[in-house]
């Protein structure tokens, strides 16, 4: 896969890993077809799964090889990874107070004030945690093709690939319950996976904006790794926790099992 890739420019680089998320996220979405209503159980064990990849895919994909970068710039070493970080937390903070969203479960809708349907609202938050998934993708590959120590290409794909195990259960989170609001299986499956396009635009954004800035590469990666922690500690965990009641371990087993997985792909792979 890794002599596959070097044969291709960072962004179509992007556009492959990211094309692998998506394909991940519409298989989960097929899960509707089967026609059973999703176990909450098992529906927080996804949403903790999906957290834990993504807390460790901030940590050794991103955040580790910013703060790596950070010693060949001028100026204080944890400027760009705290600064970076934080920034990616304030931008996903605004679009979850403007972007018009409905979560799982919820009766009211957050963000702007909107006359979209029920089912668009779903969707929408299930893209506000695809962004920066796809955009985390993008920057990893862009950093790689930068030749600079402390990003690789296989680190790139290892998240890649993180992201996409953690979308399969996350496609099937949303076409079911959609199920579950009255819309046709098809129609289901449409949604579920029109989530996932998201991830290759923000990657093609990702990897552009780190080839015409490479400066600024550690605040790219750190920006991405807040983004994402962003949505875990705002959404998935608190969502996971307070719908399972009576197994609450079951969502922490499921950022055990997350985060472990993505620390195996990363560390083995990159």
């Amino acid at each position: 896969m890794v002599s596959f890739l070097e044969n291709f420019p960072p962004i179509i680089q992007a556009l492959w890993g990211t094309g692998f998320t998506y394909l991940m996220t519409a298989l989960g979405a097929l899960g509707v077809f089967l026609g059973r209503e999703l176990d909450k159980r098992l529906l927080n064990g996804m949403m903790g799964f999906a957290a834990g990849v993504m807390i460790a895919a901030s940590y050794f994909s991103l955040l580790a090889p910013a703060i790596e970068l950070s010693a060949d710039l001028p100026g204080p070493i944890w400027l760009p990874a705290v600064g970076g970080f934080l920034l990616g937390g304030g931008f996903l903070w605004a679009v979850d107070k403007l972007l018009p969203h409905l979560h799982i479960g919820d009766d009211q809708p957050e963000g702007l004030r909107t006359t979209w349907q029920r089912n668009i609202l779903l969707v929408f938050a299930i893209t506000l945690h695809n962004i920066p998934e796809g955009l985390a993708v993008g920057v990893a590959f862009g950093a790689a093709n930068a030749g600079l120590s402390g990003a690789s290409l296989t680190s790139a794909i290892a998240l890649a690939l993180g992201i996409g195990i953690q979308n399969f259960p996350e496609g099937m989170a949303v076409s079911m319950p959609l199920r579950g609001e009255g819309i046709s299986k098809g129609r289901a499956f449409f949604w579920g996976q029109l989530s996932g396009l998201v991830e290759p635009i923000a990657a093609v954004i990702g990897a552009a904006a780190t080839l015409s800035m490479q400066n600024l590469l550690p605040y790219a990666l750190a920006f991405a790794a807040g983004a994402m922690i962003y949505v875990v500690a705002e959404e998935l965990i608190p969502e996971a926790k307070m719908s399972s009641s009576d197994h609450s371990d079951i969502p922490t087993i499921g950022v055990l099992l997350g985060f472990a997985i993505m620390m195996l792909l990363d560390v083995a792979l990159g």
